[in-house]
């Protein structure tokens, strides 16, 4: 393996590791490692609870750097046939934020950078590198939900409000928020071994009707605003909006737009591994500029990868719309 596994803080286990992968997605907060360790009696107990660290040769460079780091361990499955093989499952700590649910009354002028650290403190969990989103956030009675969905209800209110895309990710100097598309390295995936292309109209958008509060039981709702965008191409495919926080036609002009999206287009990339990518990240494809949907690293000596590519105004509209 290519890989250094540490248990504990104390045990180098590398030598048992048969497989590693790494998954992460724009859908959920925490990075994942699923790992087949070959058992003997040299390997020391693994339960979950027990920290771990997985590091590597960073793609492109020289030594060591971290690639899930700090880790738990969550699942482990043991099974026998012939030899004795475990299979155990790792998150990053960011996964407490998945797992644990509570109930807030977030005030009116935070930004979601400000409640980020709120929600790591009360759950224990360091700060890193957190992004200014800048955008400042209304009064939000949050119901009894996971924090991870806090998160994402701040983040999508920053994009409602004008604001960049935003993720959240668990790094060595601990919790952090970053711009999508922001990392500095954009790698171009030119060593592809497989590249599958969706096209289709499933999910598009090519009219928006805004609706107000009715001003009578007996009445439709008020139109605030229409917006268009290629029915001569596609035809009508409507979606209806109704924000009690959308007062004037020019609000709703602007929250119709943002909706809009015709031909949806998805690529899906075999290639060489560059364990440097992750979920959020920007890469080019064929001179296209695209967002990292979902990334998977499965880690050897040679690596490969599986990744879900999308241009920036359907991930816009798919996780923040």
């Amino acid at each position: 393996m290519s890989c250094e596994v540490i248990l504990g803080d104390k045990f180098d286990i590398s030598d048992f590791v048969e497989e590693i992968s790494l998954e992460e997605s724009l859908e959920e907060i925490a990075y994942r490692a699923n790992l087949r360790l070959l058992v003997t009696e040299r390997l020391p107990a693994i339960a979950p609870g027990q920290s771990i660290r997985i590091s590597g040769t960073p793609y492109g460079g020289t030594g060591t750097a971290a690639l899930l780091h700090p880790g738990i361990v969550w699942e482990c499955q043991s099974d026998n046939s012939g030899s004795k093989h475990l299979s155990v499952t790792v998150y990053d700590r960011s996964i407490y934020l998945a797992k644990s649910e509570d109930e807030k009354l977030m005030p009116a002028g935070q930004t979601a950078s400000q409640r980020l650290r709120v929600y790591a403190k009360e759950w224990g969990i360091p700060v890193g590198s957190v992004a200014d989103t800048s955008i400042k956030l209304s009064r939000n009675i949050k119901r009894a939900q996971s924090i991870m969905s806090m998160i994402l209800e701040d983040l999508k209110e920053t994009v409602d409000k004008g604001g960049d895309m935003f993720r959240a990710r668990m790094t060595p100097a601990g919790l952090g928020l970053v711009k999508l598309g922001s990392n500095a390295t954009v790698w171009g995936l030119e060593m592809v071994e497989q590249v599958a292309q969706t096209r289709t109209l499933e999910g598009a958008v090519t009219q928006v009707k805004v609706l107000g509060a009715a001003s009578d039981e007996k009445k439709l709702s008020n139109v605030l605003a229409v917006e268009k965008k290629d029915t001569a191409k596609y035809g009508t495919l409507q979606k209806i909006v109704q924000d009690c926080a959308i007062q004037t036609p020019g609000e709703a002009k602007a929250a119709a737009r943002k909706l809009l999206l015709g031909l949806q287009e998805t690529f899906s990339v075999t290639a060489p591994d560059i364990n440097a990518i992750r979920a959020g990240d920007r890469v080019i494809l064929n001179q296209m500029p695209l967002i990292v949907k979902h990334v998977n690293h499965r880690l050897g000596e040679p690596g490969h990868m599986e990744l879900e590519l999308a241009a920036e105004d359907k991930v816009r509209r798919d996780y923040f719309g």
